[in-house]
């Protein structure tokens, strides 16, 4: 009896025995594999190949189904984290040549340091139709930019626009010396030009990454124009904006920006023509663009595009304004539009011109009309023009409609007598701030003016200033609008 109860006792124990050895052999192959594993992957970094060491087989043995499962989990677990440290250590290496911050998010505080070579993220993504594909460019300049353009380039060498060849009989403005040397007299003024074209660039393309439908216009022309007083390092009449940011919607041409108290928000359906300036010594830079976030729209927005670089490419001195006219009809009659099953024929708007802009008067007396049949008046050397083009699906003609917001003091007016002591009080203030550059009343609010409507109304009757109420086609029309400003001297116009 004691032999037979104790037998079973010694089996039990080997078994234990050699199942506690294969467990730790099991164990110690796991650890084996696991280093062999990481030795790997660290090699495959180096560059390196290492040479993987025996791994000790255990020995045949039958496995339980828990044993089994449980070992499969364990490898599974093994692989996963070798593959994760792998990941980690090429993000790591990774992470040494990426930028610091991400240039299009406005969370991060803006980097005087941020360059945007050919290989960075593009800066804000492109919301509009047919709108420039912004280069990516190297500077000095935050995203949002922040820094004023003379402080970016402080050798006052600004970006050159696009440049139009002379062509016919202006080629030897090319070669001839004297031509040459009174354009490098000239220099001083066509650095400043350069200058308020490139804060008008840059703000341009700004904007274009924030509007959005949903956005309430008054906040976009606030934002706007804070950044272009920031840019432009505002100084009285020294450098400042232009005329009032414009932002007319769908029949609206031009002259449209809101009032205070106008709440009007922009959909996904609108047309909209945003149109602002700048200005350094009183020269104007003044550009405009459409903003659609349809493509319905596109044939409209192509047909503008188009005409206003062929206007662009006929302008120059000694060319007749009634031939840029009718080159810019023939190429923008060619295009059509299909609305809601119904085709259009896009129409210039033929009360509506682009016209020449002189010191601190952006309406300079001479007209380019988008029509032929104009005057015959040629462009002269050392004048500037706004090469302004207006595609509409109506009728092709506007006229003055819905509250006034834009204003400008009559540029060749004497003294007038006024009998209202607020409105003497008013043009003190707009002589001194504006003179006679545009301006709206939004401007007036900001200033602290208050209770100035009648003043305003006042100086209007008196023909001291002028309204310019907006332009709008017939009502469910639109209108496109795209225009720059060149000089026929060196035919450059702002990018």
């Amino acid at each position: 009896m004691d032999s037979s109860e104790e037998k079973p006792t010694e089996t039990v124990s080997a078994e234990n025995a050699l199942a506690t050895n294969n467990q730790n052999t099991q164990a110690l192959s796991k650890n084996q594999k696991k280093k062999n594993k990481k030795k790997a992957a660290a090699a495959q970094l180096n560059g390196s190949e290492v040479e993987k060491a025996p791994e000790s087989q255990p020995e045949p043995q039958a496995e339980t189904p828990k044993e089994s499962e449980t070992q499969a989990v364990q490898e599974k677990n093994d692989k996963e984290e070798s593959e994760g440290a792998t990941s980690t250590n090429k993000k790591k290496k990774k992470k040494k040549k990426k930028p610091t911050g991400t240039p299009g998010d406005a969370s991060q505080a803006p980097s005087t340091e941020t360059t945007n070579t050919a290989n960075d993220v593009p800066l804000f993504q492109q919301h509009i139709r047919l709108l420039n594909n912004w280069p990516k460019e190297k500077t000095k300049q935050t995203w949002p930019p922040s820094i004023p353009i003379a402080d970016v380039y402080p050798d006052r060498k600004f970006p050159l626009g696009e440049i139009q060849p002379y062509k016919n009989d202006n080629l030897w403005r090319t070669t001839s010396e004297e031509k040459r040397h009174i354009e490098r007299l000239e220099e001083d003024l066509y650095q400043n030009v350069r200058l308020a074209a490139e804060c008008h660039r840059q703000v341009r393309k700004y904007v274009q990454s924030k509007v959005k439908p949903g956005i309430k216009l008054i906040d976009m022309c606030e934002e706007l124009e804070d950044l272009n007083r920031k840019l432009v390092k505002e100084k009285g009449l020294e450098a400042g904006i232009g005329f009032p940011t414009g932002c007319s919607l769908n029949h609206v041409a031009a002259h449209y920006t809101p009032n205070s108290g106008d709440n009007t928000v922009l959909g996904a359906d609108d047309v909209m023509k945003i149109d602002f300036g700048t200005h350094i010594n009183g020269r104007i830079i003044d550009c405009a663009f459409t903003v659609a976030f349809n493509p319905v729209y596109d044939p409209l927005l192509q047909a503008v595009k188009e005409a206003t670089n062929t206007g662009i490419r006929e302008a120059g001195i000694d060319v007749r304004l009634c031939d840029i006219g009718e080159a810019i009809q023939e190429v923008m009659e060619s295009y059509e539009i299909t609305l809601k099953g119904k085709t259009y024929p896009v129409k210039p708007i033929r009360n509506l011109n682009g016209h020449s802009i002189g010191p601190y008067q952006i309406h300079g007396g001479k007209t380019v009309p988008i029509v032929k049949g104009g005057e015959a008046i040629k462009m002269e050397e050392g004048e500037f023009y706004a090469i302004e083009t207006f595609g509409s699906t109506g009728k092709g003609y506007v006229h003055e409609d819905l509250e006034c917001s834009h204003y400008m003091k009559n540029f060749n007016v004497g003294h007038i007598p006024l009998r209202l002591p607020r409105a003497k009080s008013l043009l003190t203030h707009i002589e001194k701030t504006f003179d006679t550059l545009a301006f709206c009343r939004r401007w007036l609010d900001r200033a602290g003016q208050t209770k100035y409507l009648m003043a305003l109304k006042n100086l209007c009757d008196a023909g001291v200033v002028q309204p310019y109420p907006p332009l709008c086609d017939v009502q469910g029309s639109y209108v496109c609008l795209l225009y720059t400003s060149p000089s026929p001297r060196d035919r450059t116009r702002s990018r």
